[in-house]
């Protein structure tokens, strides 16, 4: 949805009149063609990654000085040229910081970025490095920021003519269409897509949907192939601004072929990945509650690393960096959560069908993990550790079905919701994946067609 900065709309009038104090020889807005030119002073041109801003978006009606960075050189010169000034947030660096080291007095610094916290435009407490500050200073006055808030949006802060703060918030005006990227797997599914353009949470999304039948780790292999086929968010001159949901994945491996496409029915509104069939992804349990692991001891006879005596290992070894989030691996409530023996850090999950979870030698426990407490597949529950009897920063893993540990890794595990028991919302997917197919089948076409034209047929 796209907001406007300010329901009363700045005529080129309205601003002129503005900018004519004390200032006999500017015709501010005559000079420029569009409210985009005058954003692109601040950072918001085509070079931009937020991309161009609607003459809908304009900021509210400038003050003097403010004007006096959109249009510069036309003031006589004892208001001086403004200088523009440009760095990044560093680690553990203020906003504040960082616009003083652009040239601002400290004081200046703080009351120009007051406005935006004010109107909670943005939290400094949740800055992360890398965000963008553009500094405008007049005889060495700060006169002007402009802080890229994030991808689609901006903050410009003017100084008024009585020498007060006030802030706008520009956003763009982006409009979706569809990416699609397929290869062959050389060595990763994250390396080959993040190659082509998708970004680390189209791949998150792709590995999330295959979660339950594949195994990333010990199942992908060389010649396997993948396609991703997700929204993009662009600006009006059709710039790529963020990438948004994945809507298709699909893989055609050694291990498994299966494709399957996002689809929220409308009765229960809950998104999920549904396959061909209108069968869910989404299983009763997680084949692997945890990202990025090494298996590193299989369920079965063992001779045990501490005691040094044969016996039955009853879960599965998950190696992992201390600190790894550990997930729930279905829906169910918590019996326990605590220390446990040599198990350590403990947590034990009781779900339906007489099915229990369990997760040992945790570092520590989730946000509110505690016995008692419902939990939703896909929570955090906790953190890799090595507490108890164990060697190493790893999470071991138990499933037990009425009492009795199996192996997680060879089990049968019950599917999801079946769209064909409901022909209402079965109808309802066979549209969205028709809508879908059609997407690939264009983005298909385009991609043939720009492979053409880079490697034309030799003569």
């Amino acid at each position: 949805m796209v907001h406007d900065v300010n329901k009363n709309e700045t005529t080129h009038a309205d601003t002129a009149r503005t900018v004519s104090h004390g200032v006999k020889s500017l015709i501010v807005l005559g000079l420029l063609g569009s409210v985009s030119a005058v954003l692109g002073v601040v950072s918001i041109g085509p070079d931009s990654e937020s991309g161009g801003i609607s003459a809908a978006h304009a900021s509210p009606v400038p003050p003097p000085l403010a004007a006096t960075l959109l249009s510069a050189t036309e003031f006589e010169p004892v208001l001086g040229a403004p200088t523009q000034t440009s760095d990044t947030l560093k680690r553990r660096e203020t906003l504040t910081e960082l616009v003083t080291r652009l040239g601002a007095e400290p004081s200046d610094a703080a009351a120009a970025l007051h406005t935006i916290y004010e109107k909670e435009f943005l939290d400094p407490r949740r800055l992360r490095p890398g965000v963008k500050a553009d500094a405008f200073l007049t005889n060495g006055k700060l006169t002007a920021l402009n802080i890229k808030a994030d991808a689609e949006r901006n903050l410009f802060i003017t100084r008024t003519a009585t020498g007060d703060w006030t802030a706008s918030e520009l956003k763009a005006r982006l409009s979706p269409t569809y990416h699609r990227v397929a290869a062959p797997i050389e060595t990763s599914i994250y390396d080959a897509a993040r190659k082509l353009g998708a970004g680390d949470q189209q791949v998150v999304d792709f590995a999330s949907a295959f979660a339950y039948d594949v195994d990333f780790q010990r199942e992908i292999h060389p010649g396997d192939s993948f396609e991703m086929v997700y929204e993009t968010m662009v600006d009006e001159r059709g710039t790529p601004v963020k990438n948004g949901e994945l809507v298709f994945a699909k893989l055609n491996g050694r291990a498994l072929t299966r494709g399957f496409y996002r689809f929220t029915p409308s009765d229960d509104g809950i998104g999920d990945y549904f396959d061909e069939k209108g069968e869910s992804a989404t299983k009763f349990l997680m084949k692997t509650p945890i990202n990025g692991a090494r298996l590193s001891s299989s369920f079965g006879n063992r001779r045990h690393p501490i005691s040094g005596y044969t016996r039955l290992h009853k879960g599965t070894d998950f190696a992992a960096p201390t600190g790894t989030p550990i997930y729930a691996a279905g829906n169910g409530t918590i019996e326990r959560a605590s220390r446990y023996g040599g198990y350590g850090h403990y947590v034990r999950i009781k779900h339906a069908n007489d099915y229990k979870t369990a997760y040992a030698h945790m570092s520590r426990y989730g946000p509110g993990v505690r016995a008692g407490k419902r939990v939703r597949q896909g929570d955090v529950i906790g953190y890799v550790g090595s507490t108890g009897a164990s060697t190493g920063p790893h999470l071991h893993y138990e499933v037990y079905i009425k009492g009795k540990p199996v192996n997680a890794m060879s089990l049968k595990l019950p599917t999801g919701r079946k769209l064909a028991e409901t022909p209402e919302m079965l109808a309802e997917f066979e549209l969205r994946k028709a809508e879908i197919d059609a997407i690939r089948s264009a983005q298909g076409a385009q991609l043939l067609a720009s492979t053409a034209e880079t490697n034309p047929p030799s003569p």
